[in-house]
């Protein structure tokens, strides 16, 4: 029999995990996290976190993390995660220096700490969406706090001065590309490249964004989760971060409606509105292929039929990009229509549907 009254605060430990075991399990999720912090598994940072906490108490995982930062700046992991972002910064570059410092600083306060401040939410298995959200909100507090932080402390400024590499690679590549081409040719790129760095702390959020949910993904999955959702009695829950039931909360189509007023504002409130609109589209479209997915598993095409029905959204997405342009009108209209459930009545109370 299922024990339905636990607690959903800290994880219910097995009484055969003795203090010696689970300081063996912090020390090596502690290595983990700080490997994954100078190689491309950045993105499966809050992941480990996430397990660490679930699998040996939310102090444990305060514990690895803590370690792991400390590991992580004892080796010097900073140029390191510069060169995540393809930033290969000289030793001499005192500047460059105080930009790989931020970047590990970022990762820590806009990556680990959200995630860390998000486990109680992941321990209720509460909505996808709002997690990622209460995620997102998190990652822009911390890349604020590294801003101001950074010039106050190193008297220098990490958004200005990827702005300024980003512009200078940009140049770079249109100065080759551009070799032969007119300058009307050109000046479409030339477009693109301001309007990217127009919006570019929006593709820093768009980033942050993909590493959360790949946690969040690889979560679901997890033997230690599935055991806590057995041991807690939600059944409901173990689905609650498989992509297909990513579902964004309501109020966004308000911030949405504010972002779009970008054109009737100037100065800094035109930067944020587009940068946030720029976030929120994306969030929309990341919805609407969360739609794409479910009805996949729905309609049960296999293997073969699936793989088809991707490579036909892949094929609208290179031809004129019309694929994410449907997605994102899909993600956008679900709160209105619940597009994974349109065929349900509201007198039908037959719940057996499983995702």
């Amino acid at each position: 029999m299922i024990e339905s009254s636990l607690p959903h605060g800290e994880p219910v430990l097995l009484p055969s995990r003795s203090f010696g075991r689970q300081a063996r399990s912090v020390a090596a999720y502690s290595l983990l996290t700080a490997l994954m912090m100078i190689t491309p598994m950045l993105v499966f940072v809050p992941a480990a976190l996430m397990h660490c906490a679930i699998r040996n108490g939310r102090r444990a995982a305060w514990a690895a993390l803590g370690l792991s930062v400390a590991i992580a700046t004892l080796y010097g992991a900073a140029p390191a995660i510069a060169k995540l972002y393809g930033m290969d910064i000289p030793p001499a570059d005192p500047n460059g220096q105080k930009l790989a410092w931020s970047l590990l600083a970022a990762v820590v306060l806009a990556v680990a700490l959200p995630a860390m401040a998000a486990i109680p939410m992941i321990e209720r298995g509460e909505n996808f969406g709002r997690v990622l959200v209460f995620l997102l909100a998190g990652a822009v507090v911390g890349l604020a706090v590294t801003e101001v932080a950074s010039q106050m402390l190193l008297s220098f400024s990490p958004y200005a001065a990827q702005v300024e590499q980003y512009t200078r690679q940009s140049a770079e590549v249109l100065a080759i590309q551009g070799k032969g081409m007119s300058p009307d040719m050109m000046a479409l790129p030339q477009r693109w490249v301001r309007f990217t760095t127009y919006v570019l702390p929006a593709m820093l959020l768009v980033n942050t964004t993909l590493v959360f949910i790949l946690s969040l993904l690889m979560l679901g999955r997890l033997k230690a989760w599935r055991e806590r959702m057995a041991r807690t009695g939600d059944g409901t829950a173990l689905g609650a971060y498989l992509f297909r039931n990513f579902a964004l909360p309501d109020w966004l189509l308000f911030v949405f409606v504010l972002g779009g007023l970008t054109p009737l504002v100037t100065g800094l409130l035109q930067k944020v509105a587009a940068n946030t609109l720029a976030v929120v589209v994306f969030l929309f479209i990341l919805q609407g292929l969360a739609i794409f997915r479910f009805v996949l598993a729905s309609m049960g095409l296999g293997m073969a039929g699936t793989m088809l029905g991707w490579l036909l959204l892949l094929v609208l997405t290179l031809t004129g990009g019309i694929g994410p342009l449907l997605l994102g009108m899909a993600g956008l209209f679900d709160p209105f229509f619940d597009f994974r459930h349109f065929k349900k009545r509201k007198d039908d109370s037959h719940e057996s549907h499983s995702d």
